[in-house]
């Protein structure tokens, strides 16, 4: 009996992730040279935001299903700009916004990604707008062209990330074109 249990626990794993609620879809984002897999139909916004000393047109995709938002953002930095510098300064808003705490990162490079230390893929714990309490898996890099340097970030925030949805998303996250 207990070999079957064995057996069967990583077919229940998988048909999680499968689950009705996560309906898995390749998407490319706009202009950008990166193709994402998200679990539900995604909406689209931008903005204007400071990063690295200059303004930048920040847009985003994101949906929320399952009790969990996963969203990605794309920012393009002109020639030259301290991508580095800017990828820290993404992280550290982030993590202020959530109120992080308990961080844990580790690398996180894509295929055709700038090997930079600030390429990582945390999770924390932190707080919602409202107060509750929320878990994020982040994800963070940078890819060169020759119109300037691309920037990426990748995010779930739930009341407990599911393992298997986020490795499916970070997992789903593929860099076109390479150079």
């Amino acid at each position: 009996m207990r070999w079957i249990v064995l057996l069967l626990w990583p077919v229940g794993a998988w048909l999680a992730g499968c689950s009705p609620a996560f309906n898995w879809r390749e998407i490319r984002l706009e202009e950008a040279p990166l193709t994402v897999l998200l679990p539900c139909k995604p909406d689209r916004g931008s903005r204007t935001v400071p990063l690295a000393g200059e303004s930048v047109e920040l847009r985003m995709l994101g949906c929320e299903t399952g009790g969990a938002t996963f969203a990605v953002s794309q920012v393009r930095l002109r020639p030259g700009a301290p991508a580095a510098e800017a990828l820290t300064q993404w992280r550290a808003a982030m993590l202020a916004n959530m109120q992080g705490r308990d961080v844990r990162e580790q690398p996180f490079l894509p295929a055709g990604s700038l090997p930079l230390p600030q390429s990582v893929r945390l999770t924390a714990t932190g707080q919602r707008v409202d107060g509750r309490p929320v878990q994020g898996q982040a994800a963070w890099f940078a890819h060169p062209s020759p119109q300037g340097m691309w920037l990426f970030h990748a995010v779930v925030y739930a009341d407990a990330v599911p393992p298997e949805a986020a490795d499916a998303f970070f997992g789903g996250l593929k860099l076109q074109g390479l150079l």
